[in-house]
């Protein structure tokens, strides 16, 4: 059962490694479209963060004496079509497009968070502590990720997309939007 958990460990490990991958080139197209300065500067420094940790999930795996290979994340994969999909519907740059990105964003990073949480435990069940210190390092900072993702929607993007709803309502248009937002099912 051991050899069992360890192969499970390093699949994971190449599935996070192409998660981790996908998810900077999703964050580097997202920072062209994002408006708010604050959500700016949070992408940029996840995008720093994300490449240091690739460099770690590949010393963990050189740790495991394992090959990044071609797996390729399939959940990241939808995650990120459905982010990119959903920032394309918003026609416009600004609060409401920024709310847009936090949510794509926010989906990666709770997928992250749950995938790592899952390869400490195995890491450690397994005595590999430098492997479950290296993931555990980049688990506390996907939680903070969420953190800082929340706290700049909450102080500063949803202020401006409801101050930007009652300058339309004031404005004569009915206070509703048009244009590309899709409507829920």
């Amino acid at each position: 059962m051991r050899s069992e958990v360890r192969e499970l460990l390093t699949e994971q490990l190449k599935d996070a490694h192409s998660a981790e991958k996908q998810a900077l080139r999703c964050m580097q197209k997202a920072l062209r479209q994002a408006s708010a300065e604050a959500l700016r500067d949070g992408i940029r420094l996840h995008i720093d963060q994300t490449q240091v940790q690739i460099e770690r999930i590949e010393q963990a795996m050189e740790t495991m004496s394992v090959r990044p290979g071609r797996k390729v994340c399939e959940a990241m994969r939808g995650l990120v079509e459905e982010a990119q999909h959903d920032i394309e519907e918003e026609d416009e740059k600004g609060p409401i497009l920024d709310l847009v990105i936090v949510a794509g964003m926010q989906r990666i990073e709770h997928y992250e968070i749950a995938a790592y949480g899952t390869n400490v435990a195995l890491a450690e069940a397994l005595g590999e502590k430098e492997v479950a210190d290296l993931l555990a390092e980049t688990l506390e900072e996907e939680k903070q990720t969420d953190l800082k993702l929340t706290e700049v929607t909450q102080k500063a993007i949803m202020p401006a997309a409801l101050a930007g709803e009652e300058e339309e309502g004031s404005s004569g248009r009915g206070g509703g939007r048009s244009g590309g937002r899709r409507k829920a099912a």
